[in-house]
């Protein structure tokens, strides 16, 4: 269990919060301001599917490498390096002109990013004890939909007012933020420092002690050992995949089809965003309350079928407004399976290999979305927007029950494993974390 060992430090909750929620902000304002660009000057849906995967793809192909940077570099010098570098090349992609320039800054920024997902993510459940890790997780899952529920809004106002070189500069000063809660933050993990000891204050939560991790268990711990855990990923991937062209086509379809400004397109798309805030909040709950596994894992799945099901029926709305209803309701499966995910994770996930795990996870999801935007840069050749979408929306609602069947299985076999081991569950340092919670 990757949880803090006495007790919990929102204070370094709340800085992650914050770094995460800002940070976030800046990427969705940067994308958001790009896309409009490359939108209203003519650009066809390769053109931003092109700019979409050049995002992405760095979050994939580094994963294994930014996953062990994670778990053995000092996690303060990583988000300040990372920060720092993120901010120079937003300020060179603010004044940058030429498309190729523009794909390669975009591709480095992304590169950074893949370094600091999987820190932050590996963080928070080494700032907090197992009975506060839903809240932790929906307060950093708040921090994130809030940024990328401001991020379009404010694209779609500086664009239309300033250009794009405005938005970008404000991307390049959000990473500054990042880089000042690297330094203030003083839960630590990775490296040497570690299981460093915070002055006057006893052990630092999620500070591990020197023999924590060394096991067989945890060194050689694999995600595709996890049978609970590989159908999580693999059915998350799998109706992202299905669906994820609609990130490329909702552009067209709001702006084109139901003939929107660039200031509708922000608010509207933000309606998905807020969605994910309540999501995140409302399930928090249902998070702590669910013990087994496999039900957690079946729930989230049943919400992934709402996100789909939400992409299915905007493709029959007249008017971009009514899309703000059903894409909150969408917003708030998406944020619930967000909170879930993040809790299953850190239930099976030993400490030591958390930034592992979230890389490997962020590259099956990412790149589960590079084939949708691909998918959807050439459907929108052959395609009118709305058609598309709703395609997007079965796709997805199919997906779903195409994964039904192997993640029942899952669930099932986790809970024979489960009784032949008398009933208990056991996961990578259960006992240890049996013994905290009881403290």
């Amino acid at each position: 269990m990757s949880f803090a060992s006495v007790r919990s430090r929102w204070s370094d909750v709340w800085l992650a919060t914050v770094a995460r929620g800002v940070s976030s902000c800046g990427d969705f304002l940067a994308a958001s301001a790009l896309t409009l660009a490359l939108q209203s000057a003519g650009a066809g849906g390769t053109a931003v599917s092109g700019l979409l995967i050049a995002a992405t793809l760095p979050l994939v192909a580094l994963a294994p490498l930014t996953g062990r940077l994670a778990d053995r570099v000092d996690s303060r010098t990583l988000l300040v390096g990372a920060g720092l570098a993120q901010a120079a090349i937003c300020l060179a992609l603010a004044y940058a002109r030429h498309p190729a320039l523009v794909i390669g800054l975009v591709a480095l920024l992304a590169a950074g990013l893949a370094v600091t997902q999987p820190v932050l993510s590996a963080l928070v459940p080494a700032m907090v004890r197992p009975a506060d890790l839903p809240r932790a997780s929906a307060l950093n899952q708040t921090a994130g939909t809030l940024g990328a529920l401001a991020g379009p809004a404010l694209a779609g106002l500086l664009v239309g007012g300033f250009g794009t070189r405005l938005p970008l500069l404000v991307d390049a000063a959000s990473y500054l933020v990042l880089v000042a809660a690297g330094l203030l933050i003083r839960t630590r993990r990775g490296g040497a420092r570690s299981a460093a000891l915070t002055p006057g204050a006893g052990p630092t939560p999620g500070a591990e002690p020197a023999t924590r991790g060394a096991g067989p268990t945890a060194a050689g711990w694999r995600l595709r050992r996890d049978r609970l855990l590989v159908a999580m990923v693999a059915s998350l991937a799998g109706v992202i995949g299905a669906v994820g062209a609609i990130n490329v086509i909702e552009v067209f379809f709001i702006r084109e089809t139901l003939g929107s400004s660039t200031t509708v397109y922000g608010l509207v798309t933000g309606s998905w965003t807020l969605g994910v805030v309540l999501g995140a909040w409302a399930l928090a709950p249902l998070a702590r309350r669910l013990t087994d596994d496999g039900r957690l894992l079946g729930t989230g799945l049943l919400l992934l079928g709402g996100c789909c099901v939400a992409v299915l029926v905007s493709a029959a709305v007249p008017s971009a407004w009514l899309l703000v209803p059903v894409w909150l309701l969408g917003g708030v499966a998406n944020g619930g399976d967000n909170v879930l995910n993040n809790v299953l994770m850190a239930r099976r996930v030993p400490q030591v290999a958390l930034g592992r795990a979230y890389a490997v996870f962020g590259a099956a999801t990412q790149g589960a979305s590079m084939v949708g935007f691909a998918a959807g840069g050439l459907l929108l050749e052959l395609a009118e927007p709305r058609p598309l979408v709703a395609a997007c929306g079965l796709a997805g609602t199919l997906a779903v029950g195409a994964f039904a069947v192997p993640v029942a299985r899952a669930a099932r076999a986790e809970r024979v494993a489960a009784a032949r081991r008398g009933g208990a569950v056991l996961r990578p340092d259960a006992e240890l974390a049996t013994s905290r919670a009881a403290r």
